[in-house]
């Protein structure tokens, strides 16, 4: 971060106290205001899934994100909302959701996480109850009953939040689902 940004976002804040909260080594995250922040927030979902044709059955969406090793803050959860899809009304095992360190297929250590889904909003809240600290990859895994009825282009707009106060979220973009119509004679 610039000293020119850190001036701006400082506004009130004594430059001293602005330094000593962005660059002190020990420093979990930035704060701001009563607001937590990434120093550098994680940009990039990838979401992946084995099983692509409508209907199926025990399909997972495997969500994968990396945290940057200068993110001066853990991730403390995120949001996972679909924002288009023809089927909109496809359930989730939402007790079943898990995450993991590493990525799909080169799973490390389970990690707890906390899910919540909002159906009308089409939207997970996930909250780690141990934050997973900077330089990590975590896959954060939902589990539809059945793939959606209708074949289609789904996408799932994600949102990071760092663990502390107040935090502030980081947009990480969107991940793609295709599904397809069954390819049989």
């Amino acid at each position: 971060m610039s000293l020119s940004s850190l001036f701006r976002i400082a506004s009130g804040w004594s430059l001293a106290t602005c330094l000593t909260t962005t660059l002190a080594p020990d420093a979990v995250a930035l704060e701001l205001r009563g607001a937590t922040y990434f120093n550098k927030a994680p940009w990039n979902v990838e979401l992946l899934s084995y099983y692509t044709t409508v209907w199926q059955t025990r399909a997972e969406y495997y969500f994968s994100i990396s945290l940057d090793p200068e993110a001066g803050a853990s991730l403390g959860g995120l949001t996972i909302q679909q924002t288009r899809g023809v089927d909109n009304r496809f359930p989730f095992f939402v007790e079943r959701t898990s995450a993991f360190l590493g990525r799909p297929r080169r799973e490390g250590d389970r990690v707890p996480v906390e899910a919540s889904f909002n159906s009308d909003a089409r939207r997970f809240t996930l909250r780690f109850p141990e934050p997973i600290p900077p330089g990590q990859t975590v896959t954060v895994v939902l589990k539809p009953w059945n793939n959606p009825a209708f074949a289609d282009v789904y996408m799932f707009q994600v949102t990071a939040f760092p663990a502390g106060p107040n935090p502030s979220p980081a947009p990480l973009g969107f991940g793609t689902l295709r599904i397809y119509e069954p390819n049989w004679p």
